[in-house]
């Protein structure tokens, strides 16, 4: 085999695996490491160098040339400028979908273009299949479908994914038999250009807030707090209102107010929907054919998608209806529909009014 895969590696253990199945598969493979985000540690160490050498040390160990490409302008303008706008705006944003969308599937498959690259490989837990359609990942604990709905579908005509039939157990294993630099390097956590860190001081360097109160629905106020756009649906912790009774939940905002809604209890009734509007729709395998649509979706990475009828849209936005109320429902998330399978698409959650 004489195609060549520039396969995106992050220093990791699935990318590393990535490349030993690409290497065992005949392709020849290009590790490329993207560099997003310039950020050194308490010691001056740049993060994403020490990435980089582990990217190297598995790229010597298989014996495949290993490069670095700076898409930290387009990153802040593509992904990181979004992101604080929906911020501001009171949302919740994802911006691991808004990096796979304009980065790694878009700037990032042109680099490997350019690099003479027959396909772009990453090493993402989901699936192709013959007509291209996305599927989800094998291990359910894994499938990363959901942060790929909003790929523009074009772009897996040159994608592989070389792990995406495999567990994270089997992922783990062939890293060992390999003796890989990487085997037992944990896996990251966080927001993909933050990492997981304290929230508040780092927005705060980007975006200034307000106090404001937190109220109960019956209008009551129960505390301050330190800028509506910190807070998200569902959450419990970090809001420093105490008393007897169980414990607080943001169960909505109004950031014209800059105020904070929350009530007492993981099941109070505020906390549920089963229908929600969505906006920005994007069809990454294939629209429904007919509306009202039966189908499958979940509003967040870590949940079993769920039941729902989708209804047409008017204006870019629609009407989706879940069979069960549904918990934490957050305005910025994705909502993704699926049927079986099949990741169909996704869409971006509207606040309700």
């Amino acid at each position: 085999m004489n195609k060549t895969v520039v396969l995106g590696m992050s220093g990791g253990v699935d990318s590393s695996v990535s490349a030993l199945r690409l290497k065992e598969q005949g392709y020849k493979v290009i590790g490329l490491f993207m560099k997003s985000w310039e950020e050194t540690d308490e010691r001056g160490v740049c993060k994403a160098s020490l990435e980089y050498e582990d990217v190297v040390r598995v790229a010597d160990q298989l014996q495949i040339p290993s490069y670095s490409v700076n898409l930290v302008d387009e990153y802040r303008d593509l992904v990181f400028a979004e992101f604080l706008g929906d911020l501001e705006k009171g949302l919740t944003p994802n911006p691991d979908v808004l990096c796979n969308r304009e980065i790694k599937f878009n700037v990032f498959l042109k680099k490997a273009k350019e690099l003479g690259a027959d396909f772009l490989a990453t090493g993402h837990y989901c699936r192709l299949d013959d007509a291209k359609r996305l599927l989800k990942g094998t291990d359910p604990e894994k499938d990363q479908s959901y942060f790929l709905h909003a790929v523009r579908k074009e772009a897996f005509a040159d994608v592989l994914f070389p792990i995406g039939h495999l567990t994270k157990k089997e992922v783990r294993s062939l890293a060992r038999q390999a003796c890989l630099a990487t085997s037992e390097k944990k896996d990251s956590t966080g927001i993909c250009f933050i990492g997981k860190r304290d929230f508040k001081p780092f927005l705060s360097q980007y975006i200034g807030y307000q106090e404001g109160n937190f109220r109960r629905l019956s209008g009551e106020i129960v505390g301050r707090h330190d800028g509506a756009a910190f807070y998200t649906i569902g959450q419990r912790k970090g809001m420093r209102l105490g008393g007897e009774g169980d414990a607080w939940f943001v169960v909505g905002k109004d950031i014209s107010k800059n105020e904070v809604y929350v009530e007492r209890g993981a099941d109070h009734p505020a906390l549920f929907s089963d229908v929600l509007i969505a906006s920005s729709f994007t069809w990454v395998s294939e629209e429904p054919p007919f509306y009202p649509y039966r189908c499958s979706a979940k509003i967040r990475y870590r949940q079993e998608d769920r039941p729902c009828t989708l209804y047409a849209a008017e204006n870019g936005r629609a009407v989706i209806r879940f069979d069960s109320p549904q918990r934490a429902i957050t305005p910025g998330q994705s909502i993704v529909f699926y049927d079986g399978v099949v990741c169909l698409g996704g869409a971006r959650i509207e606040p309700k009014n």
